[in-house]
């Protein structure tokens, strides 16, 4: 008697969030810590894989493509450490240099070189920014829409972020961005604290998810 395969069932929708390890002379970092809270939660019908990258130019962005292409998410929101930021950044634009200020974990400093050479100047986010904005502020979230990622390990990660969904096929339908958090209060000061930064991180992904076309809302800068 011949017995038919049963077929294959659809891989399960996941949302990647990453955060990146310590650097800079301290102890922890936020981002990771945050991300790594959400791990395995359900989010609309998603399931939340959390992973971290190492502060350290090209090394992250190995990491980020094996994780791309394994778990082949519908979204991505790479999360990074910003001290001296007071509210969630939700970043707009990445740049394609590098200009390190600090070296990174690995003691590398590019300066003025491309994350992507022949990539473009920049890359947008394809997050709803606006949207997800709005939802934290009813949230009484502290949150703002960020026009600079830095040039430093996160950018370079947020750029090479969007390249691989712009160029790799099996990423066309995948949307993703990156968003800073400040510090944590033993860390100094300005901070927020982890449960609010892993709950303003859960309506962000939510709303990512549920948002397809954004919304118009003013959240720009004069300088």
């Amino acid at each position: 008697m011949l017995t038919r395969k049963a077929p294959a069932l659809p891989a399960p929708a996941k949302v990647l969030l990453t955060g990146f390890d310590a650097f800079g002379g301290e102890s922890l970092n936020p981002s990771w810590l945050a991300v790594k809270a959400l791990h395995g939660r359900k989010i609309v019908g998603h399931t939340v894989v959390a992973a971290q990258l190492p502060t350290v130019f090209d090394d992250s962005l190995r990491e980020l493509d094996a994780l791309l292409q394994k778990h082949q998410p519908a979204l991505v929101i790479c999360v990074g450490q910003a001290g001296g930021r007071n509210a969630l950044s939700l970043e707009r634009v990445a740049i394609n240099v590098n200009d390190a200020r600090i070296t990174d974990n690995a003691a590398n400093q590019p300066i003025d070189t491309p994350v992507i050479s022949g990539g473009p100047a920049a890359y947008f986010t394809t997050l709803p920014i606006k949207a997800m904005l709005a939802a934290l502020r009813q949230e009484e979230i502290a949150v703002e829409v960020s026009q600079t990622a830095g040039t430093f390990v996160c950018n370079h990660v947020f750029y090479g972020l969007m390249h691989a969904l712009a160029t790799k096929r099996k990423l066309r339908h995948t949307r993703g961005g990156f968003v800073h958090v400040p510090f944590l209060p033993e860390q100094g000061k300005p901070n927020m604290a982890m449960e609010d930064m892993v709950r303003g991180l859960r309506l962000a992904v939510r709303c990512a998810l549920q948002t397809r076309e954004d919304q118009l809302l003013g959240a720009g800068t004069t300088h």
